[in-house]
C-alpha cells in the first residue's frame, strides 16, 4: 500500500510539473513577493490618496488630499528647494563626471585602476555614513572646513545653519557622492568610441579641444541623456542629506518634497496626505524624465 501511494503521488507531480508549468512554477515566488511588496503597497497608496483618517477610521475623501497639497505654502517651498538643487547640482556633477572619464580614460595617466576606484568608492559607502562624515566637517564651531579656512584668514561659516550655505553644503555633499558613479557610466561610453574617429580627425588637423567637442561629446549623448534622467529622478527623491545634515532646516530652506512626504506620513502620521504627495512626485518625474527625453534625445524616436 505504501509504495503504491508513493508510485501515485510521484505520477502526480509529474503531471503538475510539466514542460509548460515549469517556467511559471519558478517564476511563481518572485512573482509573488513583487506583488505583495510592490503592486499592493502602489496600489494601496494610491487608494490612501483619496482618502482622510479619523479616529483610525477611513473614509472616502475624493481629491480633497490634492486641494489642500496644491494650497499649502509648505510644499511649494520643498518644491522650490527640490528644482534649486536639481538645476544646480546635477548640471555641476555630470560636467565633473564627464571631465574624470575623459582624464581616467587617457593612456597618459598613470594607476588608472587606483584613481577609477577611487573616484568611484563614494557611491559604495553607506548614506548614513558619509552624511554624519559631512555633518562634523561642516560644524560651524570644530569643523574641519572652516579650521582650514580660519588659516587663510576667513570667518567661519555657518554651513548647516544659514539658509544659503545649507543649500550649497547639501550640493556639494551629492556631488561628492555620484560623480563618481556618473564617471562610470561615461567612462563605458567613451570605451566604445572607435579610436578611428579620432585618428581621422588627428589626419585633418583637428586638436584635442575640437575633438572633444565634435565627436566625444556628441558620441556621448546617449549616456548624457541616461545619466541625466536618472540624476534628475535621484534628486527629486533627495531624502538622506537633508534629513541627517539639515533635517530641512533652516526655516524649511532645505526641505525636499521627499523629506515633506517623510514628515507628514511618519511623523503626523498624515498618510493620506503623504500619499498624495507622493503621487504628485511620480507625476512631476514621470513629466520631466519625458520631457528630457523629448528634447535630448533622438528626434526619430
Amino acid at each position: 500500500m505504501n509504495q503504491s501511494t508513493a508510485e501515485s503521488k510521484k505520477k502526480s507531480k509529474r503531471k503538475f510539473i510539466t514542460p509548460k508549468t515549469a517556467p511559471y512554477i519558478f517564476i511563481a515566488p518572485a512573482v509573488i513577493l513583487f506583488i505583495i511588496f510592490t503592486v499592493y503597497p502602489v496600489v494601496q497608496s494610491l487608494i490612501l490618496s483619496f482618502q482622510t483618517s479619523s479616529g483610525g477610521v477611513s473614509t472616502f475623501a475624493g481629491l480633497d488630499n490634492y486641494r489642500r497639497l496644491f494650497n499649502d505654502p509648505l510644499f511649494y517651498k520643498a518644491l522650490g528647494n527640490t528644482f534649486t538643487i536639481l538645476i544646480i547640482q546635477v548640471p555641476i556633477m555630470l560636467t565633473i563626471a564627464v571631465l574624470l572619464a575623459v582624464l581616467m580614460n587617457s593612456a597618459l595617466l598613470k594607476m588608472r585602476a587606483f584613481f577609477r576606484i577611487a573616484f568611484f568608492m563614494p557611491a559604495i559607502t553607506a548614506l548614513v555614513a558619509y552624511a554624519i562624515v559631512f555633518m562634523i566637517m561642516l560644524d560651524e564651531n570644530y569643523g574641519l572646513v572652516n579650521y582650514a579656512l580660519s588659516l587663510v584668514g576667513i570667518d567661519p561659516i555657518a554651513w548647516l545653519n544659514d539658509p544659503f550655505w545649507a543649500k550649497v553644503s547639501l550640493i556639494v555633499a551629492v556631488t561628492w557622492r555620484w560623480t563618481g558613479y556618473n564617471m562610470v557610466i561615461f567612462l563605458a561610453g567613451l570605451q566604445n568610441i572607435s579610436n578611428d574617429l579620432y585618428e581621422a580627425a588627428s589626419i585633418d588637423g583637428a586638436g584635442k579641444i575640437r575633438q572633444f567637442f565634435s565627436i566625444t561629446l556628441p558620441q556621448l549623448k546617449p549616456i548624457f541623456l541616461f545619466t541625466f534622467v536618472l540624476s534628475t529622478i535621484g534628486t527629486l527623491q533627495l531624502f538622506d542629506e537633508p534629513f541627517i545634515l539639515t533635517g530641512g532646516g533652516p526655516n524649511n530652506s532645505t526641505l525636499t518634497i521627499s523629506l515633506y512626504l517623510y514628515i507628514n506620513g511618519f511623523r503626523y502620521f498624515d498618510f493620506n496626505y503623504a500619499s498624495a504627495i507622493a503621487y504628485i512626485l511620480v507625476i512631476i518625474i514621470a513629466l520631466l524624465s519625458w520631457f528630457q527625453m523629448k528634447v535630448v534625445g533622438d528626434k526619430d524616436d
